[in-house]
């Protein structure tokens, strides 16, 4: 019992000694992902009023999901890993083990998974054929990981830092998948004026309002209803989804009326309907400014 209990012990250190790494480095990638997400409204985070406090207290809450997901899973893993062995006798185990003590074989896993990391990067700076990543993700694996990890593999400290390295390029992979995500869901808003289940859980707001002036509180912009992106020195940062524009208006000469948190859209709703209106409107009055100036001229 008492090894048993010791086994147990030294599994929860090693699932620890991956994990607060992994949390630490998809910490770090989330505040470009929060910069690449509100560049699709070609505005940057601090113009919207987000700094490093208000990142760390919105992405807190995500944290804390992806936490309550993946403890589960990870029991999910090892209740599964436990029943496996117990069915196949302990072969399993012992394969495991076996592995675990040739260090080519245990580096050549992890550097495979260290280049597989490098697949939401790869997603995120070019459209990839998939042949292409995972040629290119094998064979950062094998040519950058593979030999060092065996080196590491010597002594039991290169095998601590091998976890933290492993765990680290894990996170880092996972917030670059998580940034293609969100980018994403921030063009969908562009596009549709719809969040998705995503973005409020890395703190954007959908948010919408009707803006009106402070002055005679009666509503701007023929009362339609404006995103409200955030607010900065002084400043509301609006997005008109009517004409796909971003723009910025003084506090003190604007008032918010009803607010709305993530409105329903009826289906197949989409931004843009002023602004293609008004590039209709400027290629008529260019068409018929060609044709005078045509008659002018015969």
């Amino acid at each position: 019992m008492e090894e048993e209990n010791t086994g147990v012990l030294a599994m929860i250190e090693r699932i620890g000694s991956v994990i607060v790494p992994i949390g630490v480095a998809l910490y770090a990638v989330l505040y470009l992902g929060v910069e690449q997400m509100y560049g699709v409204f070609n505005i940057s985070p601090q113009q919207a009023g987000i700094d490093q406090s208000v990142l760390l207290g919105r992405l807190m809450g995500t944290l804390i999901l992806l936490l309550l997901i993946v403890v589960p899973l990870l029991g999910l893993v090892v209740g599964l890993g436990w029943l496996i062995n117990t069915v196949t006798r302990g072969t399993v185990g012992r394969f495991t083990t076996a592995v675990r003590r040739r260090p080519w074989i245990a580096a050549l896993i992890a550097a495979l998974w260290c280049g597989a990391t490098y697949w939401g990067l790869l997603n995120l700076v070019g459209d990839l054929d998939i042949a292409v990543m995972v040629v290119v993700a094998v064979g950062l694996g094998v040519l950058t990981f593979l030999v060092p990890f065996r080196l590491l593999r010597r002594k039991p400290v290169g095998r601590a830092g091998m976890k933290v390295l492993t765990g680290a390029l894990t996170g880092i992979g996972l917030g670059f998948l998580l940034i293609l995500q969100m980018i994403t869901g921030a063009i969908e808003v562009q596009e549709t004026g719809q969040a998705n289940d995503l973005l409020p859980f890395v703190g954007f707001q959908d948010q919408w309002a009707v803006i009106k002036n402070a002055e005679d509180d009666k509503p701007l912009y023929e009362g339609r209803w404006m995103m409200l992106l955030g607010e900065s020195e002084g400043t509301y940062v609006f997005y008109d989804c009517d004409k796909l524009d971003t723009f910025r208006r003084p506090i003190e000469t604007t008032n918010l009326g009803s607010i709305q948190l993530q409105p329903e859209r009826e289906a197949g709703y989409k931004c843009g309907t002023l602004a293609e209106q008004d590039a209709q409107g400027e290629q008529g009055e260019q068409g018929e400014q060609a044709q005078t100036g045509g008659g002018g001229t015969q």
